[in-house]
């Protein structure tokens, strides 16, 4: 089975731990000649009550962040080159199901992503990474 898309998901709050899963993902999308599309999640507090604490436009302002940060982590991981071939991704959600459905619209065959240190409630991975891994209809490549 050859792999056509490769979708890494990274926290870009986290770019020391998140370069070594980006590193994985690039590896992974080099051996198989794939495209890596690199995603990152922001919460969405438009819908809730705590949405109401928040300036009109707060979200878009915040993908504009998020999507330069994104850029840069990539740029920073795997240089400016590499970045301009790489398809960044902002999601606004729940972070596994954003994950979950870019994959699936994608058509991507390995989702990438990185596990936490568990804490006692979660034993294994962490609780975005186990319901990817759970819930995908393709392969999850977990980097510790």
């Amino acid at each position: 089975m050859t792999l056509t898309t490769i979708l890494c998901a990274v926290d870009v709050n986290r770019p020391e731990s998140e370069a070594k899963v980006l590193t994985r993902a690039w590896r992974l999308a080099e051996l198989e000649g794939a495209q890596l599309d690199v995603i990152t999640v922001l919460p969405d507090y438009g819908m809730s009550m705590v949405g109401g604490f928040f300036k009109e436009g707060h979200t878009s302002e915040a993908i504009t962040q998020a999507r330069a940060a994104l850029s840069t982590l990539v740029a920073d991981v795997l240089g400016a080159a590499v970045n301009a071939r790489v398809r960044h991704i902002v999601g606004v959600g729940t972070a596994y199901h954003e994950i979950l459905e870019t994959a699936g619209k994608d058509g991507a065959d390995l989702i990438v992503l990185g596990a936490h240190r568990p804490d006692l409630k979660d034993y294994l991975l962490g609780p975005n990474a186990s319901r990817v891994v759970r819930h995908s209809n393709c392969s999850v490549y977990v980097v510790r």
